[in-house]
């Protein structure tokens, strides 16, 4: 292993990006998503993603020279075209103006549409309530989860992010989850070190239970909760495709596949004033302060502390500093 800080984690990878056909501002904000994402621990959103965005970059699956496209269809509905970009420059050419909107308005809407993977979606919402305000977010994927009883993928993994500001330009609450039993780079890590999934977690193609990560990868990923999970799903699926006016995730290739057409997937956030609300912030204490009333429990994302340096395998550092030209 090779320790290694979150300062030469985003220079590296943001050489790497640049040298790989991306422009100064869009390699800068992947580069910060994935330190921020290897910071929290969160791997499988970090470094494990440059590889592929550097081969995408270099076929045009991804476009890193395009500039966002910013409009307001309604006073407090904010559109970011990604033009098959990253999805990381988009959401912050449209954040300002989001902000500034549920501030006059109380509720905005941000959507990002025409994007490539933003990985982490828990990293966006964080954003929004670090400058205090509510943040909901949701966004789609490739195809990996059936319906209850069937057996052809039909959604992504889907994740639902929620970010809540604490009043001091903190983080009260972040949830940040798949609306699968686990995330498909789980799965893709395990097979990757020949190691067995628990059951629960997919089904192979004939849809059985299975614990081998490859047949997995060939079938589907269950829901969270099963029925209830599938639900959170759709809600995400429409708002992230329909809102944004981007693909449904049934026509979505594997992501990291290094050819094939753009993602195309899209992003929604809902982001709420909670000064609209005289009430919110005791609200807010009285329940961190009933979570907290059990030893060792606490809100979700509290007492988070990003690494100021990680451990990344020595073969994984190799290869991103060998992208950056090092």
């Amino acid at each position: 292993m090779a320790e290694v800080s979150l300062k030469d984690i985003a220079e590296t990878v943001q050489a790497a990006l640049m040298g790989h056909g991306a422009d100064t501002f869009a390699a800068a904000e992947v580069a910060r998503a994935v330190a921020a994402a290897e910071s929290t621990g969160n791997r499988i959103c970090g470094l494990a993603y440059v590889e592929s965005y550097c081969r995408q970059l270099t076929t045009g699956r991804v476009r890193g020279d395009v500039t966002p496209a910013v409009t307001t269809p309604r006073s407090a509905v904010v559109h970011v075209d990604a033009r098959f970009g990253f999805a990381q420059p988009a959401f912050a050419y449209g954040l300002t103006v989001a902000l500034d909107a549920a501030r006059q308005h109380g509720v905005a809407t941000l959507a990002v549409s025409h994007a490539h993977t933003c990985t982490a979606l828990g990293y966006f919402t964080e954003q929004i309530a670090r400058a205090g305000l509510i943040g909901i977010g949701f966004t789609n994927a490739s195809p990996v989860v059936a319906a209850p009883g069937g057996r052809r993928p039909v959604i992504g993994t889907n994740p639902v992010a929620f970010s809540v500001p604490d009043g001091r330009g903190g983080i009260a609450l972040q949830v940040d989850q798949s609306t699968t039993t686990v995330a498909l780079g789980k799965i893709a890590m395990a097979r990757a070190a020949g190691e067995p999934i628990p059951e629960g977690w997919a089904l192979d193609a004939e849809g059985n239970p299975t614990t081998d990560p490859e047949a997995a990868l060939k079938g589907t990923l269950t829901s969270a909760g099963g029925y209830k999970g599938w639900g959170f799903g759709l809600m995400a699926e429409i708002l992230a495709a329909g809102m944004a006016g981007s693909v449904l995730s049934k026509d979505v290739q594997p992501l990291k596949a290094p050819e094939g057409p753009p993602h195309d997937l899209g992003q929604y956030y809902i982001v709420i004033d909670p000064s609209a609300s005289a009430d919110f912030g005791d609200r807010l204490a009285a329940l961190a302060e009933a979570v907290a009333a059990d030893p060792g429990a606490r809100m979700p994302g509290q007492h988070k502390s990003p690494a100021a340096s990680v451990d990344v395998p020595d073969a994984l550092w190799t290869t991103i500093r060998t992208l950056a030209g090092a």
